[in-house]
């Protein structure tokens, strides 16, 4: 977004909570969904940042989103629990289901807890990251709406299920990967319609089920590994569904409500998440883990490069590096969210 004007982190932040409490939204839900949208914004994920406002006001003021949810945890083991996230923001139950796996962990090395009557959640790195800091590995897993076909398919099956995990580093900031399965998440193709951007190639398919690159043309997207090898991308698609769907007890993507639907419809969507923490005290130890990952990631970033002057780069590298820059000059936001946050 090299165009587009750029805004400190802390006016951002209070026009998304101002935005947000206008169309209906509790303050402290407000305030989770801000915190998980600025955390994007401020990596450079920016099809999962601010941009999503206009998303979120839209499901509050049509009844996509429960305005006023009631959440409850229910433990089920002693590292095992469900929450009911009540269809509100999918934020803050996010961002609580997170805390109880950590607690969970705790108390018995692994913590997992299931999250059911929930909503678009952004970005998993967000809550992933909120584990790695506080020195426990992260996995963090989300079904969604059909968005992408199987591989060979012509139409959508799985949604974009993301893969997000975080992990301590002595004395750096945490590992931190957060993929889509799919090619590339649906919300970057919405971005990509915004600023006027051809779309990389393989990445879409229009309504036939053929190629485009036309973002406006665009209709659903191929699984992670393209035309080629799609199938992989398909299968860990699979996997998230199982283990944040079925297990939990949300809507599979091919039944679930899709976006649209929802918000035609005033029906909120029923996602499902799961939240695993690890407390490395229990495996080989807090001080020995965090090392080993410094040393693991040396030796990754000491890898010969392909091409001088590119070098390799762990998850999370290029992220880190951008909220630096971002820090310094300001997060860039595309017009159509400038206009929607007053800020035009």
């Amino acid at each position: 977004m090299d165009k587009a004007n750029r805004y400190p982190a802390a006016r951002l932040a209070e026009a998304c909570q101002t935005r947000l409490v206008g169309a209906g939204a509790l303050p402290d839900d407000a305030a989770q969904t801000v915190r998980a949208m600025m955390h994007a914004s401020q990596l450079g994920t920016d099809s999962h940042g601010v941009r999503l406002i206009g998303y979120y006001v839209d499901m509050l003021e049509n009844g996509g989103v429960n305005k006023r949810p009631r959440r409850q945890f229910s433990p089920t083991a002693p590292a095992t629990g469900r929450l009911d996230a009540d269809f509100g923001l999918a934020h803050g139950a996010s961002y609580e289901a997170m805390d109880h796996a950590v607690s969970l962990a705790r108390e018995c090395g692994i913590g997992a807890v299931t999250v059911h009557h929930s909503t678009h959640y952004g970005a998993g790195g967000a809550y992933a990251l909120a584990a790695a800091e506080q020195g426990f590995v992260s996995l963090v897993l989300s079904n969604s709406d059909p968005a992408v076909a199987l591989s060979g398919g012509r139409a959508p099956f799985h949604g974009t299920n993301p893969i997000a995990m975080g992990a301590p580093v002595r004395d750096r900031r945490p590992w931190l990967l957060d993929m889509a399965t799919s090619s590339i998440p649906f919300n970057r193709v919405k971005l990509y319609r915004s600023l006027g951007l051809p779309l990389p190639p393989e990445v879409a398919l229009n309504e036939e089920g053929h190629l485009t690159l036309d973002a406006t043309q665009a209709r659903f997207l191929q699984p992670l590994g393209g035309m080629a090898y799609g199938h992989k991308g398909a299968a860990l698609a699979g996997m998230v569904t199982i283990l944040s769907a079925v297990l939990s007890g949300a809507d599979p993507d091919p039944i679930m409500t899709s976006t649209a639907a929802a918000q035609e419809g005033h029906k909120p969507q029923n996602v499902g998440h799961i939240m695993v923490a690890f407390d490395p005290t229990r495996f080989i130890g807090q001080e020995s883990f965090e090392a080993g990952m410094r040393d693991y990631l040396d030796m990754l970033r000491a890898s010969p490069a392909a091409e001088p002057g590119v070098p390799v780069c762990a998850p999370g590298d290029k992220e880190w590096e951008e909220a630096d820059l971002r820090a310094e000059l300001g997060i860039p936001v595309d017009p159509d969210t400038e206009r929607l946050l007053g800020l035009a």
